[in-house]
């Protein structure tokens, strides 16, 4: 094989001992779990909303954003539930470009993952600790989840990934909600069978042993827009496209039905200044269609400290170094005026 093998990385058990989950800390994620649980089976009618950096690059900057989140999901508690957005592996789609702090915990230096390991786990659980935050994650490895599972509180999988058998069936083994992307081509049938497996039970090969699946109730959609056959962005958040999802709900018969809109990639044009608009034409339309609001659970925003984005190695803090993000400002408005519109 064309393969240096550099270092034998240390396994999920060793990790959590290192860094571990506390019996208050535990605690708070269970809290949490069931309260994700409530929303997509539908008992707790707050909107979700899934909100943070496209990548976590720095510790610094992304915990300065989440004592800020903090003290806004505390005056919105009411109406809004929010998951931080921890994104720690950053596909690539041509495979070129940063690739996120499992990979370079230092976006300038080489590659660690040994150290990125690490630098992961002791990321999600300082938010925990000083925020009482359990995030979401992207399940890009899927075999890596176990380094994570005591601490997410959400995983989706990527638009590029949702073909793949490992993460549909690693999803059926999980016990927190999973986003299924719809792909770049936009097939929202791809998505479904992707949903349809990850809600089934199955056996198979996992991390080397021999696994078997209870099957993941919590598995759903998420509509994050498609290419063209130009290559061509085009949104899939509106009325049209939501009732189509419904009714590919009703015929599926899977359970939980529920969709989160992001409001980023190709559904804005990779313009993250448009979000605050989708997200509000989204709202308006389940006003008017009350099924549409039942089935919509909430949004994925991409926002960071500072609007835009900037190279690897820039000097602006808080500014993302991959896909473009909102600001904070514009952020903390938004969900302000979304608590406000929800209580009227």
């Amino acid at each position: 094989m064309n393969l240096d093998f550099e270092r034998k990385l240390p396994i999920p058990m060793e990790t959590k001992a290192m860094y571990p989950v506390t019996p208050d800390l535990a605690r708070i994620v269970e809290s949490r779990a069931e309260t994700l649980r409530s929303i997509f089976t539908g008992q707790d009618s707050r909107l979700l909303l899934i909100v943070g950096p496209c990548s976590a690059d720095r510790p610094d900057s992304v915990m300065e954003y989440l004592h800020r989140l903090r003290r806004v999901q505390d005056e919105v508690k009411d109406s809004i539930f929010i998951v931080p957005r921890i994104y720690t592996n950053k596909p690539r789609t041509t495979g070129d470009g940063y690739m996120g702090l499992l990979h370079q915990p230092d976006s300038t230096g080489r590659p660690d993952p040994f150290k990125g390991i690490i630098a992961v786990r002791e990321l999600h659980l300082r938010a925990l600790r000083e925020t009482g935050f359990t995030s979401a994650d992207e399940l890009l490895y899927p075999e890596n989840h176990r380094y994570l599972d005591d601490l997410l509180a959400y995983v989706s999988v990527g638009a590029r990934s949702v073909e793949d058998q490992q993460h549909r069936l690693t999803a059926s083994g999980l016990e927190i909600p999973v986003g299924m992307k719809n792909p770049t081509t936009g097939d929202l049938q791809i998505m479904f069978h992707a949903i349809h497996a990850a809600q089934c039970r199955h056996t198979f090969i996992y991390r080397g042993w021999a696994v078997h699946s209870q099957g993941n109730p919590l598995a759903h959609a998420i509509l994050r827009g498609y290419q063209n056959r130009h290559g061509e962005n085009r949104p899939n958040y509106h009325y049209e496209e939501l009732c189509r999802l419904h009714d590919l709900y009703q015929e599926s018969g899977l359970e939980n039905p529920a969709v989160m809109i992001d409001t980023n990639h190709a559904n804005s044009g990779k313009d993250p200044l448009q979000q605050p608009r989708i997200v509000r034409e989204v709202l308006q339309t389940c006003r008017q269609a009350p099924a549409l609001r039942k089935l919509v659970k909430g949004f994925m925003v991409e926002s960071y400290l500072v609007d835009g984005c900037q190279p690897v190695g820039g000097t602006v803090f808080g500014q993302s170094i991959t896909d473009p993000c909102l600001g904070w400002e514009k952020t903390e408005r938004l969900i302000r005026d979304l608590a406000e519109e929800i209580s009227r």
